[in-house]
């Protein structure tokens, strides 16, 4: 059965990261929370805007005790303070974070190759990546660092570092909390703050350099508990207080090459925050994002959070440009129609001048009810920015009741449409098969676009454009959301069937005027 673009996701390359190690895969529970629970509008902190926030619930796999943080590809990664290591995916709208559609766990190994055993040896606290790939989790109680291999599958590697004046032998979990690559520099910070002596130091090529970072809240000195850094070598540290009977104070502080260290946001306990101890850094399409992640100590009493802002970034100045004439505007027929669905209405604008053929054979699905109780019944996720991405699929689905001969095809060679954000495109085998089923795109996607030069047929022809939504895509990110049911679907459509589908309830010609 050939519905609805078969050979699509070869076209499109769509991209999935291989599996990092063998691991216990766990779909979380969450629950949203807003940055100041008393009041709900508040979007930012000191230079941070507010993009979105977690409670992760522990579950069976006991979710919790994490520390450090790192962003990696497509993931976060941490290490768990009983010994564990673990992969946070995050599930994103708009830039902003609204749940994890899976977390990974697996054990650390020691020397020799086993698991950690017992709190003195299994307290990791803090995970950087280096160059290499490799990783490095620093380790309190016995104070040390160890690096693993880009997978964590092999056995630990004793990291020789100068550990000294930055743990404390007086109290043994009090050591190397923050681990951070910059450039050629490994930094570490212990968990104090101290005018007399430096809490952090950077080592590189043997040679090391001592740093001291504070950022006082009123009477409050919290110490550093994770850093990341920018592909410009500006780094950003987290700190946290803790005072019984009063919270949480918790400060990040950013370290721009060649400056002085700046408080670029301080939370008091107002507002959403924990026992924060992983900072993690990702750049994406200009922006500079941070996520934090608190420890909840298996308690309770405390909550594991993960939230992410993204840094205000600063204003250029507005460049004049040179006035020029702008394009003629061509004025094309178009009729809109309407599909209520169960989620919401979606305009459409159907190019009945540029794609008659096509946009003829759907209106004719319109006027006679054809699409009425029909359903859209696929979501393709690609996995590339911008995010969501992808298209959804509805329509007859071969329905013997429902569907018309096929048509003649109509290349965007032809139209000069484009699968740009919004395009409806026929569904189709071969050209000349396309009859009741169309997709949405959720952003461009050109190459589906008729290609005279491709050497195989299906992508010189390309796919049919004959319209755009211009009103509802809220609703259409909407369906692209659902669920699917990994075991429907066949070759590459298996995973992107809805376990739900989404009813078409009406598709009418919209009022004109």
């Amino acid at each position: 059965m050939k519905t609805a673009l078969f050979a699509l996701l070869i076209g499109l390359g769509a991209a999935f990261s291989a599996p990092i190690a063998a691991q216990d895969d766990i779909f979380p529970l969450t629950q949203p929370v807003e940055l100041d629970p008393a009041n709900p509008d508040t979007s930012e902190v000191g230079e941070l805007i507010w993009r979105g926030g977690l409670v992760i619930e522990p579950g069976e796999a006991e979710i919790g005790g994490i520390s450090g943080l790192e962003w990696h590809e497509d993931r976060l990664f941490a290490v768990i303070d009983d010994g564990r290591w673990m992969t946070m995916t995050p599930d994103e709208f708009d830039g902003r974070l609204i749940n994890l559609t899976a977390i990974t766990i697996a054990p650390l190994l020691d020397e020799r190759g086993r698991r950690l055993r017992g709190k003195e040896d299994s307290d990791a606290e803090a995970i950087t990546r280096m160059a290499d790939g490799s990783w490095l989790v620093a380790f309190e109680r016995d104070h040390r660092i160890w690096r693993y291999s880009a997978d964590f599958a092999s056995a630990a590697a004793s990291y020789p570092a100068d550990l000294s004046g930055l743990v404390s032998a007086s109290a043994e979990n009090n050591g190397i909390e923050t681990l951070v690559v910059s450039g050629d520099t490994l930094i570490l910070c212990g968990e104090f703050v101290d005018g007399a002596r430096a809490n952090c130091r950077g080592i590189e090529g043997g040679v090391n350099t001592d740093i001291a970072i504070a950022a006082p809240i009123g009477e409050y000195n919290p110490v550093p508990t994770d850093a990341a850094c920018a592909s410009n070598g500006t780094c950003y540290v987290l700190l946290r207080d803790y005072t019984p009977g009063v919270g949480n104070h918790v400060a990040i502080v950013a370290i721009e090459p060649g400056k002085q260290p700046k408080v670029i946001a301080a939370f008091d306990p107002s507002l959403t925050i924990d026992n924060f101890e992983g900072l993690a850094v990702r750049e994406q399409y200009g922006k500079t994002y941070l996520y934090i992640v608190s420890d909840n100590n298996f308690s309770s009493g405390q909550r594991t959070l993960l939230l992410k802002f993204e840094i205000k970034a600063a204003v250029a100045p507005v460049q004049p440009v040179e006035a020029v004439a702008p394009e003629p505007v061509v004025d094309y027929e178009t009729v809109d129609v309407v599909l209520a669905t169960t989620l919401g209405d979606i305009t459409l604008r159907i190019e009945t001048e540029r794609a008659p053929i096509t946009s003829a054979n759907f209106l004719r699905y319109v006027d006679e009810g054809r699409f009425d109780g029909t359903v859209f019944y696929r979501a393709m996720q690609l996995n590339r920015e911008p995010q969501p991405n992808g298209l959804i699929q509805g329509g007859t689905q071969f329905d013997p009741k429902r569907i018309l001969p096929g048509i003649p095809h109509e290349p965007t060679t032809q139209t000069g449409l484009s699968h740009t954000h919004g395009a409806l495109s026929m569904a189709m085998g071969d050209p000349g098969t396309a009859n009741g089923d169309f997709s949405i795109m959720l952003q461009d996607q050109t190459g589906l676009d008729a290609d005279p030069n491709a050497t195989e047929a299906v992508w010189r022809n390309g796919y049919a454009v004959f319209g755009y939504v211009i009103d509802g895509m809220d609703v259409v990110y909407a369906i692209h959301a659902q669920p699917a049911d990994p075991n429907k679907g066949e070759g590459v459509m298996r995973g992107q069937i809805l376990a739900e589908p989404v009813e078409i309830v009406t598709a009418r010609r919209a009022p004109a005027g």
